[in-house]
């Protein structure tokens, strides 16, 4: 299997395990050293870290990714992804406003 296939496999494995609520499954894929950044907080550096986040947008979102598309260089070193995210905010989230259950 070529590099680029790996990646891709790998990829799609993360969000298919995503829309199964799998959340095992999407840590187990990336690295213990992890840096994920997100746009409203600060960076976590570890899985430890990664699966708290999880938790967290579970307790407060229901979301199911669609319209994914996978994409990775020849080499397997550089991918990305690109989906439609579609969810419902079931529990208020900090100091955002409050949840009613809206769609998105």
């Amino acid at each position: 299997m070529s590099p680029r296939t790996q990646a891709i496999e790998l990829i799609s494995a993360y969000y298919a395990a995503f829309n199964a609520h799998d959340w095992d499954g999407m840590i187990e894929r990336v690295a213990e050293n992890i840096r994920h950044d997100v746009n409203e907080s600060t960076s976590r550096n570890t899985r430890e870290k990664f699966a708290e986040f999880m938790a967290h947008m579970d307790h407060c979102y229901d979301e199911t990714l669609t319209d994914i598309a996978v994409f990775a260089n020849d080499a397997g070193d550089r991918a990305s992804a690109e989906f439609i995210v579609n969810g419902i905010y079931k529990a208020t989230d900090g100091d955002l406003p409050a949840a009613h259950g809206q769609s998105y």
